[in-house]
Parts: C-alpha cells; structure tokens; sequence
C-alpha cells in the first residue's frame, strides 16, 4: 500500500467500505477554481505571517479578521496594504469579539492563530458555525476537550486541520520518503523534541523580533503575554507536536498503527528563575516567581506495534536549537543532530556519512514541485506547505492531511504527560480518537505532489 497515492487510497477506501468520518459531508466547493473565503482570528506574529501567505494567492478571499491587539491589528493593515488587497473588517475590542466574525456567511473557513487557552472554545464555535477549521498548535487543553473537538467535526461534518509546519520540513519528508521505500528497513525507535532555547520568547520587553527582558504577563509584547504563565502553572510537555507530528507520519499513526501508552518525567525548574537573577537581579519582582515547568521533561511511548519514541520539551535552558529527530530501524537510522545516517549495506561499516546526498536523493515530489512557491515562506517554506494543504484540501473537498485525528493524538500528549508526571511518571493509556477506525483508516499525508 505504500507506494498508492492520495487518490488511489481515498477511492480504496470509500469502494472498500472504510470511508471515515472527515469526509466532510457539507462540500462547500464544486471545483478547484473557487476561491475559499476565509476569517482569520488572531494577527499575531504567528497570524500574520499565516496571513501574508494567504494573501499571496489568488484563490482566497479574506473579508474579515479579528484581533483584541491594536498594535497587531495596525501590523496586519500594513500586510493588506502591502499586497493590494481590499481592507477587511475588523472585529475587536472584546475577547469574544471572535463570534461576531463567526456569524458572517461569506466564510468558509477559520484560520485561528492565538494564545493556546483560546485554541479549544474558539474552533468549537467555529465548527458550530459551519466553518471549516484550520488551528494553530495546541489542540485544547484537557484530554475532554480533545476529545470534544473529535466528536464535534463528527457530528458537522467538518473538518479541522492543526497547521503543524514540521511536518513538511525539507529533511523530514525527504526522510519520510526513504521510510516509504523502505531504506531502513522496519521502524523500531524515534526520537524528536522541542528543545528551543525561549527564554527572550517568555521574557519579551517588546523590541522586535525578540528583545529579551524579564517581563511576561500583561506589560509583556506577543507570546510573553500568554505564554510564559503556562511554565508558572503547569509542569508538561506543553509542546509535543513539532517532533511527534512528523513521526506520526512514519509509523502510520492512525493508519494502521496508534500510541497505546505514555509516561512522562521532569526534571527541577530552574532555568527561567536565574535568567530573570541574570538580566534583573535576585530583587526583581519576578524573580520570586516560582515556576512549575521543568527545565527538562521526558516522555515515551510505546505503539501498538511495537515501536518505541522518546519526547523532549527542553525551552528554558542555554541551548542551541534542534528538534533532535532519530529514526532508527533494523537496517539503520538517521539523526538531525549531526546530520548524518547509516544504512547497513549502503554505507561504510560503523562510521556515520552525511545525510544531505541521501536526503538530496530522496527529495519528496512536494518540495520538488513547490520548491519555488515556497521560497521565502516561513521557517524555511515549511509555512507555506501547510497553508496550501488547508486550502486545496478544503477547494478540493478532500479530507486536509493533518485531520482532527491526528491533531487529538498529538496534543494529547501534553496533559497526558502533566498527569504522568503529578503521579510519579506513571504510565498513562492513549486514548484512541479513531475508536477502531485507525486499523483501516488511509494515511493520506504527502502521496502525491500535491499536499
């Protein structure tokens, strides 16, 4: 089945009887020509660059966006400005201002890129307002609220895509494309993490990008705002998805394989408290502050068949950054941290080679395709991948390549892991979103050069 592509495995599915839920049974669109209608809430440095790419295209319309943030909103003008686009109407001043802009009827489709708090009620009334949804990470926040959005796309017929960028990072669907024709052979173990040094993120005077400081909370700018406060309240992996999207796709999450275990352990905290002593001195009011999050937290788990992975959240630390990837299978593995691979048979015994002429080999036909549609997007071009997946997904009225299944299963993660780690590290079951589904459930995830 490896080698069938997107549509090949959406007609099997459908003739075979398997057809699942996402396939959306409001199709908005009869063709590729129509143009999607979209609403954006929040315009953010993260909204706006999702913005800019939309505006790029010739196949959107965006009549309305919604923010609470004038200085954001009169960033956001500049970006319509900028691209000879009619301005939209703004919806503001309240934080709930958001459902004024879900009423309009000339949209199709939400794209939501605020803080992680608002993530949960914001794309369930979107769904109740028969809009498609297309979501910044995290999912929600309770394992209940995962499973609300699940049940909620069930119920309308919509679908809901968590715009996880990684996933279509150049190496890793270059790698992904290696796994596919079997270079290393059967998986056994993975390896990924978020291991981002955040600290000028969390503590944001407001100099742009990133001005350091030791403020957060409200007298904060962009991320410091929301962000920083999870470290004081909650003690996670509060960002799994970056690494486990991307080995999702590997081991055929929820096509024909699923996580069936977790458990998760933190280390102290300590990183954040003596960078604001560093930058402010031990008398500075936040530097009384006690912060929940470990500096390091460790998570597996185990797969129903049989594959092993290891997360790690690592954002509070001196470090440089790195996703840290490994697959590795009875035939070799690869490893980002030095950039390097091994393949019994096709390398020199016991010595690493590097990996750019296997991944250069290797190129996925997406990025070979859009490589220059992708110039200049963000992180790399992985953005615009993403981007154009929701939105030819939903003109196509195909289901979108990241669904609600796997956006449930990968920020699940996060308060899977803060329940292991409040009861010692102890094991916790996976939910299983699909509720069977995933044993025939198609993995549609770049088949083709299309997304």
């Amino acid at each position: 089945m490896k080698n069938l592509s997107r549509a090949e495995f959406i007609k099997m599915s459908v003739l075979a009887g398997t057809a699942f839920s996402i396939l959306p049974s409001k199709l908005v669109f009869g063709n590729n020509n129509s143009k999607l209608r979209l609403g954006f809430i929040g315009t953010g440095l993260r909204g706006q660059e999702l913005l800019r790419l939309c505006l790029q295209r010739n196949d959107t319309l965006i009549p309305a966006v919604c923010d609470i943030d004038e200085r954001m909103l009169a960033m956001t003008h500049k970006l319509f400005e900028n691209a000879a686009r009619p301005q939209p109407e703004v919806y503001s001043g309240d934080p709930y201002a958001y459902r004024e802009l879900l009423s309009r009827s000339d949209l199709d489709a939400i794209i939501i890129a605020t803080p992680w708090n608002w993530h949960y009620p914001m794309s369930m009334d979107a769904l109740d307002a028969g809009k498609h949804v297309g979501c910044e990470v995290i999912m929600a926040k309770t394992v209940q609220e995962h499973w609300d959005i699940v049940r909620k796309t069930t119920e309308t017929g919509l679908q809901y895509m968590m715009l996880e960028n990684v996933c279509y990072r150049r190496d890793i669907m270059a790698v992904l494309n290696m796994i596919r024709q079997g270079l290393f052979g059967e998986l056994i173990h993975m390896q990924a993490g978020y291991q981002h040094d955040l600290r000028e993120v969390k503590f944001n005077n407001g100099e742009q990008p990133y001005g350091g400081g030791v403020l957060f909370g409200s007298e904060a700018f962009s991320e410091a705002r929301w962000r920083t406060q999870h470290s004081v309240e909650r003690n996670g992996d509060l960002y799994p998805t970056h690494g486990i999207g991307p080995i999702s796709k590997m081991l055929n999450i929820y096509s024909g394989n699923r996580f069936t275990s977790l458990t998760s352990m933190a280390s102290k905290a300590r990183g954040l408290h003596e960078y604001i002593v560093k930058e402010a001195g031990p008398d500075h009011p936040n530097a009384k502050v006690e912060f929940k999050l470990g500096d390091v937290v460790t998570t597996t788990l185990s797969t129903a068949n049989g594959e092993t992975v290891l997360l790690q959240h690592d954002t509070n630390l001196p470090r440089p950054y790195s996703l840290g990837f490994r697959v590795q299978g009875t035939r070799g593995l690869w490893m980002d941290i030095n950039k390097s691979l091994y393949i019994e048979g096709e390398t020199a015994p016991h010595r690493w080679e590097e990996a750019q002429a296997w991944l250069e080999r290797y190129d996925h036909p997406l990025w070979k395709r859009f490589e220059n549609e992708a110039a200049g997007a963000g992180h790399g071009g992985m953005d615009f991948f993403v981007v154009n997946a929701f939105i030819e997904a939903i003109k196509a009225n195909e289901p979108v390549p990241i669904d609600v299944y796997d956006a449930a299963a990968w920020s699940v993660i996060t308060p899977l892991s803060e329940q292991s780690v409040a009861a010692g590290g102890a094991v916790q079951q996976f939910p299983d979103f699909t509720e069977g589904k995933w044993r025939t459930k198609p993995d549609l995830f770049a088949r083709d050069d299309r997304y």
